[in-house]
């Protein structure tokens, strides 16, 4: 098949608009499932993904489509996140295509993933085919849809298509508009071989499985790769396309999207993003595009058993294959022993990553209070990068404190705007700007720590307005802020796990919030354990949790009264004893006390 008659495009929309629905209804169409193996959300092959209605990984598959000029066109297909957590995902998406479906809800209208998403796809030069979906819901407003769609893309009213996903309604106009309006695949006509790993999974049996969208040239069994950004090569045993399943071919050409075999055993062989040619025909150049992920929310994941370390490590290893963007390294805590410090690109990447390792790796992990990175200039004049709250200097030998700033998104409906400024400004928010979208729906621009939304902002956000709020951000800048470290003693020690860096104005309240929160989770032990909140070396908070009290008087039956004191002070001084050896023993619960501080 020529590359006239291939098409690569993908789907991308705000979360909960009906990706993967419009998946469905595509694969339907194009027989390429049949009736059998049809189910809700078919490319969402993760329990989680089915769990939560989100799609967390993208999806390549490839379908045949017969256009009413009776021509065989080869429809490629990447189903891509929506969640602002995965922004990296729907970037290495789009990196494969030449068009991309943008879907926008009949009755939510454009929302702040759609903005954004968008962008990503001008960015990227792609041809955007602008749907509505959900045309039948009952409360869709599309005349109000179409005009959000409009005032985003600048495009014509006669250009976008209405459709309802869930009822099959349009469908063949959008297989038409993808093959009418998608560019074939632009051929560079560089010399040599080159063709960009866009994702990748682990097989048990065969190892590393990366996918591929070829470039330039073409992969064939018996080749030898060759990688820009790792070294080595690795014989290909064998090459070929995506669909429900994997199916080999003889050959991927320029244009194609698809998977190869190399038998690598060592999943740090590959990296996602890298440009692959071959021995036979390299090419001298890799392709554009493609930066390294930078992670910007970190929490420490500790074993609950320290024999299971390495088991830790084997996992993360294999689930980094299969999601670039996520980052580790080896660490020590006094308080829970050996583990790894991870970098995530937001908090529900966080929580994602940590219920995967628990899911599909059988781990049982105690995991840290999640932090940003912060730039620390010392008085010697060094500049220090931390993302560990206990690699934090002593107070007198910090200059300054820089933390990232980000530039956030918020579109909800005008009723809310109170409610919404009043959460951001208690986050130390910095308003910027208002837009109307229309007569009853908002953009709302601010500038704010990132270190501020990273623990329960996005559920604040859905209460106050009532789910309607959708939040978007870009990372900018960092900027100097008065943050202190705030640690937690527990009879005495401070434990480094429960250590979080705050803004100077909110330390007491969090420091006492987290002692009370603490109290409640911490088991009450033969002695008192008191629990302490400094910043430095001053104390700013404490609780206590009182002793178990056993009545040891309970078999004198009369007598002096000196009896009762000889038994009583024979127990305080165990109890004296005991507090000095005594090992307080935390609960899982205790590091995720942190996160349920009350910030507002």
């Amino acid at each position: 098949m020529t590359t006239k008659l291939i098409r690569n495009f993908c789907i991308i929309a705000h979360i909960d608009h009906g990706k993967s629905t419009l998946a469905d209804r595509l694969l339907e169409m194009t027989h390429t499932l049949t009736d059998k193996q049809m189910q809700s959300q078919v490319l969402d092959d993760m329990d989680l993904e089915r769990e939560r209605g989100i799609t967390i990984k993208s999806h390549p598959i490839q379908m045949e489509y017969t256009h009413s000029d009776n021509i065989h066109y080869k429809l490629n297909l990447i189903d891509t996140p929506g969640h602002v957590d995965f922004t990296y995902e729907v970037s290495r998406s789009l990196a494969a295509c030449e068009g991309a479906l943008l879907l926008v809800d009949a009755s939510q209208g454009v929302e702040a993933q759609t903005v954004s998403n968008a962008y990503l796809a001008a960015d990227a030069d792609l041809v955007v085919i602008p749907i509505i979906n959900k045309i039948d819901a009952p409360n869709a407003d599309l005349e109000s849809a179409i005009s959000q769609t409009v005032d985003l893309l600048g495009c014509d009213e006669d250009e976008i298509l209405s459709i309802s996903a869930k009822e099959g309604i349009g469908i063949d106009k959008v297989l038409n508009a993808i093959v009418e309006k998608i560019p074939q695949p632009n051929i560079p006509g560089e010399l040599g071989t080159r063709a960009l790993i866009f994702d990748s999974k682990f097989d048990q049996f065969r190892g590393v499985v990366p996918y591929v969208r070829i470039f330039d040239g073409y992969l064939e069994k018996g080749m030898t790769t060759k990688y820009f950004a790792k070294s080595g090569g690795h014989e290909i045993t064998e090459v070929g396309v995506l669909k429900m399943k994997k199916i080999p071919v003889k050959r991927l050409s320029a244009g194609d999207v698809g998977y190869i075999v190399t038998n690598i055993k060592n999943v740090s062989e590959v990296s996602v993003g890298d440009t692959l040619t071959v021995k036979s025909d390299p090419a001298i150049k890799p392709l554009p595009g493609y930066q390294p992920v930078k992670p910007m929310v970190f929490s420490g994941m500790y074993p609950i058993d320290s024999k299971d370390y390495e088991d830790l490590r084997t996992s993360l290893e294999k689930l980094q294959l299969n999601d670039a963007a996520l980052t580790f390294e080896p660490n020590t805590s006094t308080a829970l022993g050996f583990g790894f410090r991870c970098g995530f690109l937001g908090p529900l990447h966080m929580e994602i990553v940590q219920e995967r390792l628990e899911r599909e790796f059988n781990m049982n992990l105690i995991t840290t209070c999640p932090n940003v990175n912060y730039q620390v200039q010392t008085k010697n004049g060094m500049l220090l990068e931390i993302n560990n709250p206990s690699d934090m200097p002593e107070p007198g030998d910090i200059d300054t404190i820089n933390e990232p700033f980000i530039k956030a998104e918020i579109i909800a409906p005008t009723e809310y705007i109170g409610s919404i400024m009043k959460l951001c400004m208690g986050r130390r928010g910095v308003y910027q700007s208002t837009n109307y979208l229309s007569t009853d729906k908002v953009q709302l621009i601010f500038d704010m720590p990132l270190g501020e939304i990273i623990y329960d902002f996005f559920e604040k956000l859905k209460s106050v307005s009532r789910g309607y709020a959708s939040f978007d951000y870009e990372v900018t800048e960092n900027q100097n802020g008065e943050l202190v470290k705030l640690d937690v003693r527990i009879t005495g020690e401070v434990v480094d796990a429960l250590s979080i860096i705050v803004h100077k104005d909110n330390a007491y309240k969090q420091g006492s919030s987290l002692c009370k929160k603490l109290k409640e989770e911490i088991h009450r032990q033969q002695f008192e354990i008191p629990i302490q909140a400094s910043v430095g070396s001053k104390i700013i908070a404490r609780e206590t949790v009182k002793a178990f009290r056993k009545n040891v008087t309970a078999k004198c039956y009369g007598g002096d009264i000196t009896r009762k004191r000889k038994l009583l002070e024979k127990q305080k001084s165990g109890k004296k004893r005991m507090k000095q050896v005594g090992l307080v023993e935390l609960p899982q619960e205790a590091f995720l006390a942190v996160l349920k501080i009350d910030n507002d």
